[in-house]
Protein backbone atom coordinates (compact mmCIF):
# COMPACT_ATOMS: atom_id res chain seq x y z
CA UNK A 1 0.00 0.00 0.00
CA UNK A 2 1.06 3.54 -0.75
CA UNK A 3 -0.20 6.62 1.01
CA UNK A 4 -0.05 10.06 -0.59
CA UNK A 5 -0.30 13.20 1.50
CA UNK A 6 -0.67 16.61 -0.13
CA UNK A 7 0.18 19.95 1.41
CA UNK A 8 0.48 23.56 0.36
CA UNK A 9 -3.01 24.47 -0.79
CA UNK A 10 -4.81 27.58 0.32
CA UNK A 11 -6.27 30.92 -0.69
CA UNK A 12 -4.32 33.23 -2.98
CA UNK A 13 -5.10 36.34 -4.98
CA UNK A 14 -5.15 36.26 -8.74
CA UNK A 15 -1.64 36.60 -10.10
CA UNK A 16 -0.13 35.00 -7.02
CA UNK A 17 1.77 31.77 -6.50
CA UNK A 18 1.45 28.58 -4.50
CA UNK A 19 3.52 25.44 -4.24
CA UNK A 20 1.89 22.08 -3.70
CA UNK A 21 3.82 19.15 -2.31
CA UNK A 22 2.98 15.48 -2.10
CA UNK A 23 4.85 12.84 -0.12
CA UNK A 24 4.46 9.12 -0.72
CA UNK A 25 4.92 6.59 2.06
CA UNK A 26 4.29 2.93 2.66
CA UNK A 27 5.48 -0.11 0.79
CA UNK A 28 7.18 1.47 -2.16
CA UNK A 29 9.33 -0.29 -4.68
CA UNK A 30 9.52 2.08 -7.58
CA UNK A 31 7.02 4.82 -8.28
CA UNK A 32 6.61 4.98 -12.02
CA UNK A 33 4.58 8.11 -12.65
CA UNK A 34 3.62 10.82 -10.20
CA UNK A 35 1.48 13.79 -10.89
CA UNK A 36 -1.33 16.18 -10.18
CA UNK A 37 -4.94 16.24 -11.23
CA UNK A 38 -7.59 18.76 -10.27
CA UNK A 39 -11.34 18.93 -10.00
CA UNK A 40 -13.28 22.15 -10.03
CA UNK A 41 -16.87 22.36 -8.76
CA UNK A 42 -19.26 20.79 -11.24
CA UNK A 43 -16.46 19.56 -13.49
CA UNK A 44 -14.67 16.29 -14.08
CA UNK A 45 -11.25 15.58 -12.67
CA UNK A 46 -8.60 16.63 -15.19
CA UNK A 47 -4.90 16.16 -15.68
CA UNK A 48 -2.67 19.03 -14.63
CA UNK A 49 0.79 17.48 -15.04
CA UNK A 50 2.55 14.16 -14.66
CA UNK A 51 6.21 13.21 -14.42
CA UNK A 52 7.85 9.85 -14.95
CA UNK A 53 10.61 8.29 -12.87
CA UNK A 54 13.13 9.49 -15.48
CA UNK A 55 11.72 13.02 -15.27
CA UNK A 56 9.75 13.16 -18.50
CA UNK A 57 6.78 15.49 -18.09
CA UNK A 58 3.37 15.97 -19.63
CA UNK A 59 1.57 19.20 -18.80
CA UNK A 60 -1.93 20.31 -19.73
CA UNK A 61 -1.97 23.06 -22.34
CA UNK A 62 -4.15 25.21 -20.10
CA UNK A 63 -1.40 25.52 -17.48
CA UNK A 64 1.80 25.35 -19.53
CA UNK A 65 4.17 28.15 -18.68
CA UNK A 66 2.47 28.78 -15.34
CA UNK A 67 2.44 25.44 -13.48
CA UNK A 68 5.59 23.35 -13.28
CA UNK A 69 5.91 19.83 -11.94
CA UNK A 70 9.00 18.35 -10.33
CA UNK A 71 9.87 15.28 -8.28
CA UNK A 72 12.53 13.93 -5.97
CA UNK A 73 12.92 10.20 -6.46
CA UNK A 74 15.09 9.79 -3.38
CA UNK A 75 12.38 11.30 -1.18
CA UNK A 76 9.36 9.97 -3.10
CA UNK A 77 7.91 13.43 -3.42
CA UNK A 78 6.31 15.41 -6.21
CA UNK A 79 5.69 19.14 -6.27
CA UNK A 80 3.70 21.59 -8.34
CA UNK A 81 4.89 25.17 -8.55
CA UNK A 82 1.94 27.34 -9.53
CA UNK A 83 2.53 30.89 -10.74
CA UNK A 84 0.28 33.54 -12.25
CA UNK A 85 -2.77 31.85 -10.80
CA UNK A 86 -6.22 32.84 -11.98
CA UNK A 87 -9.79 32.05 -10.97
CA UNK A 88 -9.94 29.10 -13.39
CA UNK A 89 -7.25 27.38 -11.33
CA UNK A 90 -9.60 27.13 -8.34
CA UNK A 91 -10.07 23.42 -7.64
CA UNK A 92 -9.21 20.54 -5.39
CA UNK A 93 -5.79 19.28 -6.43
CA UNK A 94 -5.08 15.56 -6.11
CA UNK A 95 -1.71 13.87 -6.01
CA UNK A 96 -1.39 10.71 -8.10
CA UNK A 97 1.11 7.88 -8.22
CA UNK A 98 1.42 4.67 -10.15
CA UNK A 99 3.36 1.79 -8.64
CA UNK A 100 3.65 -1.36 -10.73
CA UNK A 101 0.07 -1.99 -11.90
CA UNK A 102 -1.63 -0.01 -9.13
CA UNK A 103 -2.63 3.63 -8.92
CA UNK A 104 -2.97 5.73 -5.78
CA UNK A 105 -4.58 9.06 -4.96
CA UNK A 106 -4.20 11.54 -2.18
CA UNK A 107 -7.21 13.04 -0.43
CA UNK A 108 -6.74 16.36 -2.17
CA UNK A 109 -5.89 19.91 -1.20
CA UNK A 110 -8.04 22.94 -1.94
CA UNK A 111 -6.66 25.80 -4.00
CA UNK A 112 -8.82 28.91 -4.17
CA UNK A 113 -7.85 31.90 -6.31
CA UNK A 114 -9.68 35.12 -5.55
CA UNK A 115 -10.13 37.72 -8.25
Amino acid sequence: QVQLVESGGGLVQAGGSLRLNCAASGTIFTINTMGWFRQAPGKQRELVAIITSDYKTNTADSVKGRLTISRDNAKNTVSLQMNSLNAEDTAVYYCYASVRSSTYWGLGTQVTVSS
